[in-house]
């Protein structure tokens, strides 16, 4: 009976800490953890990766993929490269690659192709498994247009860091627009002396010898 006591408490002391991990504000498991399925490692994307002549080249591109778990509702940003997979508990997300619209194009938009694999039992009675619910486009500005359907997860797009030729470029019209907006005030300042000689007109000193011509 001792001896199984003590089992039993060596038991809840070696899960308290998964309990205070699973209860962190951050999310949880850290989505660094380096056991990721061989079915999300092994996947590739045809056709899907189309290398542009303009901005970041796609291997050099960053996301920032947001995770929600709607049971405890805590969620963290997963941040991928192109080509890499992250599992954080029982799910994986990995990245194909990002885009981000041009400068120049209105409304802007940001979207990542990402695929997201868990870990869970099709049925009741059966055994745990790998499970590809997602794999297409997510985009941040139009999320309607494709969602995650997992009763458990949600994951979206948040970010793509990538630039575009010129976009460094982009700072320097601003301080011309405040030189411009600093002449403004400097010209209606200079108004403001240029109506100072009226009063010498309104005071007038010709009616003073009037008095000597009557003498």
């Amino acid at each position: 009976m001792v001896s199984g006591r003590l089992m039993r408490g060596a038991s809840l002391l070696l899960l308290a800490p998964l309990a205070l991990a699973a209860c962190k504000g951050d999310g949880g498991a850290d989505a660094t953890a380096t056991e990721v399925p061989k079915e999300a490692a092994g996947q590739t994307v045809a056709g899907e990766v189309i290398e542009s002549e303009y901005g970041t080249p796609v291997k050099d591109r960053v996301a920032t993929i947001g995770l929600l778990n709607k049971r405890n509702n805590l969620s963290q940003d997963v941040v991928l490269k192109t080509g890499e997979a992250k599992r954080i508990g029982n799910v994986t997300i990995r990245l194909a690659t990002c885009e981000r619209s041009l400068p120049w194009e209105t409304p802007p938009e940001v979207g990542a192709f990402v695929q997201v694999f868990v870990e869970e039992r099709e049925k009741a009675d059966q055994a745990l498994a790998w499970r590809k619910v997602f794999s297409g486009w997510l985009f941040k500005n139009s999320p309607s247009l494709n969602v995650v359907e997992h009763p458990v997860y949600d994951v979206w797009v948040k970010d793509c860091a990538m630039k575009f030729p010129g976009e460094e470029d982009s700072p320097t019209p601003a301080p011309a627009a405040s030189a411009s907006s600093a002449a403004k005030p400097a010209g209606s300042a200079s108004a403001t002396p240029a109506a100072a000689p009226s009063p010498k007109p309104s005071a007038k000193p010709s009616p003073a010898p009037a008095p000597s011509v009557d003498l």
